[in-house]
């Protein structure tokens, strides 16, 4: 299947899925089609077997500056239901996902690369939550995710200013994993994806499904959510195959089951 439109690029890189906002002219902004071929982006990268990580990037000079106004102003609803603004920030992918981030990553753009596992981001890049600014407040999961990601009183600076996020400050808070000069964040994505992908695709898909949500399960049934899941890992072929790999001292095969 063919997810490729004219507002997003999808590309394979072996085990790795570059997924790219074509839109430059508008600094990668979202309007509903783009979120629709998004999301079809997202479920290629779980359904496929042969793809382990994804990663999410813009086209230009920017990542993404949020939502496209215009096309709010005119009465699209640019997000999906269940999926959310660029059919991520409400639902993400299984499987692992990096935000490459050149220049802006504003408003909703922000809220896209927090709902990404991973960032790699440019020394000049800037990440922010303007919408008070605007009337608005960033309800696709920016108030929810960055209070994790920082201490809550920063985050709270952040949304009541709306101000910038230099990168390097987001580096200091652990917003971002990696700093790299403009110009080679793809590439930099790029090497810390296939790091990743050389990992059992199982392992990577529950370790993700764990940290993702420990934070958020009921005390007494935190260690049964989280064995209940490892029972389908250690279980597996791959686990077997992990293990053959190391006493054989070869590089394992990994099947996926």
């Amino acid at each position: 299947m063919n997810v490729e439109t004219d507002k997003v690029r999808v590309t394979r890189d072996g085990a790795i899925l570059v997924v790219t906002i074509n839109r430059p002219e508008r600094r990668n902004a979202i309007d509903r089609e783009t979120s629709v071929a998004l999301a079809g982006a997202f479920d290629l990268l779980d359904r496929d077997d042969a793809l382990s990580i994804g990663i999410l990037t813009g086209a230009g000079d920017h990542f993404c500056a949020g939502m496209d106004l215009k096309a709010f102003v005119a009465g699209e609803r640019v997000e999906l239901p269940g999926r959310g603004l660029a059919g991520l920030t409400e639902r993400a992918p299984e499987k692992p996902l990096i935000a490459a981030v050149e220049g802006y990553a504003l408003a909703g753009g922000f809220e896209i690369a927090l709902a990404c596992d991973l960032i790699v981001a440019s020394e000049a890049a800037n990440f922010g939550l303007p919408e008070a600014k605007r009337g608005l407040i960033a309800g696709s999961g920016g108030l929810v995710r960055l209070p994790e990601r920082m201490p809550r009183q920063i985050a709270m600076e952040c949304a009541l200013t709306g101000r910038m996020i230099p990168a390097a400050e987001a580096e200091r808070w652990g917003l971002a994993n990696r700093l790299c000069a403009p110009g080679e964040v793809l590439e930099t994505a790029r090497t810390l994806a296939a790091e990743i992908a050389r990992n059992a695709p199982m392992s990577l898909i529950a370790s993700k499904q764990i940290i993702a949500n420990a934070g958020r399960w009921p005390e007494d049934s935190l260690w049964p959510r989280q064995n209940e899941i490892l029972e389908r890992v250690i279980t597996s072929q791959d686990a077997r195959e992990g293990a053959a790999a190391f006493a054989e001292k070869r590089p394992p095969v990994w099947t996926g089951r």
